[in-house]
């Protein structure tokens, strides 16, 4: 899923863009866009589709992330947390109500539920209590949203909820969450609380702790992941969705993604490298400009480098998710990820 954190990907892409780099399902802000322009404003807009102009699925995270992450002074009860906006410092408070109410005014596709995501490593006492109360938000966000699918004027009726698993680094902790949480028989499940700064072999083991216990038959989501390599591995490990701001952001700051690894655009080396970014990619920007001038505009300080490079990464992102379905459709995704897991996270 590519990250639009306030209804745009950062770097210049627009929803027009984005149909062209193949791109299936984009995620927005709750947080974000609660704050600026407002829920309310995006509802009288007729939502974010209409307003973004945007006719594929859209995924709204809960807000939970950032309220732990980015506000100040925060405070948490168990009706909700009241915190300090990171804008302009004004008070607000938000629960799980609230958090179902502003996704709904969004009209996403996919809602997620309110939650709090802890540090790792954080107190096993802290961490247990922490996803007692995240099972009992869970449930009111479910009740919540049942009320406002069934309301008169609802911009999506249709508006599914995807849980959260939580529990730190604590194998008993996360398999208890995930068993409690999927008798609930919500839309799809996802792996929160990692890829916060823990190495990648206990994120891996995370995920093969709590996989057992997820549904068959729903959808499972990795929460900020990740790397080429972390998307393939969690795929292995039976994950089905992934968001990162990793491709835009690392584009914008010059680092490519390719078939063969990853570069570094403004390295010397490219100053006359007329080869495309990437030569086994069919981009828009792979068919049309060479390295030598993707250089040249990021040296310059053009906004087009970041745009370029971006393109590129999504499209790369995009095209390796395409890859693996296809990969997994013939039975083949074993040798796909013997070939690609590690080349694609090396240094060219």
């Amino acid at each position: 899923m590519n990250v639009g954190t306030a209804a745009a990907i950062k770097g210049g892409i627009s929803s027009i863009d984005l149909v062209n780099l193949k791109c299936q399902v984009e995620l927005c802000n709750t947080y974000h866009l609660h704050l600026r322009p407002g829920d309310k404003i995006i509802r009288q807009m007729g939502g974010l589709h209409q307003f973004m102009n945007w006719h594929k699925p859209i995924l709204t995270d809960s807000g939970g992330f950032q309220v732990f992450s980015l506000a100040k002074l925060r405070q948490i009860r168990e009706e909700g947390v009241t915190f300090q906006s990171h804008i302009d410092g004004k008070r607000i408070f938000m629960g799980p109500e609230e958090s179902m109410q502003i996704q709904s005014n969004l009209g996403s596709t996919i809602a997620m539920a309110f939650d709090e995501c802890v540090e790792n490593p954080a107190p096993l006492e802290y961490v247990q209590n922490s996803c007692a109360r995240t099972t009992r938000w869970l449930k009111r966000c479910q009740a919540e949203m049942q009320r406002l699918n069934g309301l008169e004027g609802t911009i999506n009726p249709k508006q599914m909820l995807f849980g959260i698993n939580q529990g730190g680094t604590y194998d008993a902790v996360r398999v208890a969450h995930m068993q409690e949480i999927a008798e609930l028989d919500l839309d799809g499940y996802a792996i929160g609380g990692l890829a916060v700064g823990e190495p990648t072999e206990v994120m891996y083991h995370i995920i093969e702790q709590v996989e057992p216990h997820m549904p068959v038959d729903k959808p499972r989501y990795l929460m900020g992941v990740g790397t080429p390599s972390n998307i393939i591995e969690g795929v292995y490990r039976g994950v089905d969705m992934f968001d990162c701001v990793m491709p835009s952001r690392n584009a914008r700051h010059g680092t490519v993604f390719t078939w063969d690894g990853i570069l570094h655009i403004t390295n010397a080396a490219y100053e006359t490298d007329f080869q495309p970014l990437d030569p086994h990619c069919d981009c828009p920007v792979c068919r049309n400009h060479s390295r030598a001038y993707v250089r040249h505009l990021f040296k310059a300080k053009e906004q087009l480098a970041g745009r370029l490079a971006v393109m590129h990464n999504l499209y790369f992102y995009n095209t390796l998710m395409e890859k693996i379905r296809d990969a997994l459709d013939a039975g083949t995704f074993t040798e796909f990820r013997n070939t690609h897991s590690e080349r694609l996270g090396r240094r060219i």
